[in-house]
């Protein structure tokens, strides 16, 4: 009897082998940017291995039928699935158009000769999103350009800027990085000749026109964002449904008999593009008016007796599995700090604020590493942030999944520090 005779195991095997072709040829990455014969093509490759996996599951019958209903079942698909893709792509291009909406405000920064190619590009292609709002050149500017660039984008919000680093020394590529990481803005870089011939970058095209980013955010593509909410949620549900079903009940009766005041300790941060949201624990401390400013140290004496025993086995920090699966924290990523602290530490380094491009996290890879707890010194702060970033730039599944066993392992040993 064929695979495709019993339903579940099939739907089974054929879903999870169009993902896994999909993430491989990174089927669902299209961009404003992407040729429709990117798109095409990538197309071809997906729905060639697809059936080749489909027709696999049928070697080991003879019936010419089943093979008939496969290849119809894998063209059918093809036809439905490039259909919609080609018509949203369009769509989205005249919808930009006709309403003027969906659009990305863009500033380019360089010599005419170099950001013209980009310019034109702009200005003739409406449909692709994209409105050039000013021009900043080193013939009109002079020394100020840059002062002028990035004060102009912060005055009228623009979303993108686009520089040309042959015209910019490194100390104003430096300056322009720590701005846009800052003040969240997608900064990509124009290449001059001798970056173009180095294949270790990644390169987007705009048309035939190259560009660099400035920084490569892996969960911004859109499979690793499903991979990760996958994640998130079931590891979510597996911690709420196994753990704080019983142990809410049993932690509020503790919590209540030894201090008054809620069970819960609900203080602001900031989490995804800076947006603030209510991150939950178990409260170990006595109520004071600074609770929502300050960070508990190791030997605070506001510190319950039930709160050094959570704090110390990190059950205080469960209740943010909740934060996980409403979509405002993830398992993994950069632990996110009190409103009140993230500016005095933004002075410590100047790419912490690029912390906030993916969703804060119960634990991350900085935690995981050890630098955590008390910031005591500049170097505290500059560490956490440089493993926080490394993250960002090398996110995969299973690096997820080692900094969450490290952590288990770490909370076993006892290693836990104050947030």
């Amino acid at each position: 009897m064929p695979f495709h005779s019993n339903q579940i195991l099939y739907s089974i095997l054929i879903s999870s082998s169009w993902f896994i072709i999909s993430v491989y040829l990174g089927f669902y990455e299209v961009y404003r940017y992407t040729k429709v014969i990117a798109i095409l093509n990538c197309a071809l490759k997906q729905f060639i291995l697809f059936a080749l996996f489909c027709l696999a599951l049928e070697l080991n019958y003879s019936e010419l039928l089943n093979q008939k209903r496969v290849v119809l079942f894998v063209f059918s698909s093809l036809v439905i699935i490039v259909s919609a893709k080609i018509f949203i792509y369009y769509f989205l291009r005249r919808y930009r158009i006709l309403v003027g909406r969906n659009f990305r405000s863009v500033v380019l920064l360089g010599k005419i000769k170099n950001i013209e190619p980009l310019k034109l590009f702009f200005t003739d292609n409406p449909d692709y999103g994209y409105k050039l709002i000013k021009v900043f050149t080193p013939e009109e500017y002079k020394k100020e350009i840059v002062e002028k660039c990035l004060s102009f984008v912060l005055e009228t919000k623009t979303d993108e800027i686009y520089c040309a680093t042959a015209d910019l020394t490194d100390n104003q590529i430096r300056e322009i990085i720590n701005f846009s990481d800052n003040n969240f803005k997608t900064l990509k870089f124009i290449p001059d000749e001798k970056q173009f011939l180095t294949h270790r970058m990644k390169f987007e095209y705009y048309d035939y026109i190259p560009v660099i980013p400035s920084r490569n955010i892996l969960q911004d593509e859109t499979i690793n964002k499903m991979v990760k909410r996958i994640f998130d949620i079931v590891f979510s549900i597996i911690i709420i449904i196994g753990i704080l079903s019983w142990l809410v009940p049993i932690m509020a009766i503790i919590i209540k008999l030894e201090s008054r005041g809620p069970v819960f300790f609900i203080q602001k941060r900031n989490g995804l593009n800076y947006k603030v949201f209510n991150c939950y624990k178990f409260r170990s401390m006595e109520i004071n008016s600074q609770e929502d400013i300050d960070l508990a140290l190791i030997n605070d004496l506001k510190i319950t007796r039930i709160g050094k025993f959570i704090r110390k086995t990190s059950l205080d920090e469960l209740p943010q599995f909740f934060n996980v699966f409403w979509g405002e924290m993830s398992v993994v990523g950069p632990r996110p700090h009190p409103i009140s602290h993230n500016n005095k530490y933004a002075k410590m380094t100047n790419t912490f604020m690029a912390r906030h491009f993916v969703k804060p996290g119960i634990t991350g890879l900085a935690q995981s590493k050890g630098f955590r707890g008390e910031i005591e010194t500049d170097d505290d702060i500059i560490n956490r942030v440089k493993y926080d970033i490394f993250y960002i730039e090398n996110w995969s599944i299973l690096l997820d999944i080692e900094i969450v066993i490290k952590t288990i392992f770490n909370t076993f040993k006892g290693d836990k520090k104050a947030y």
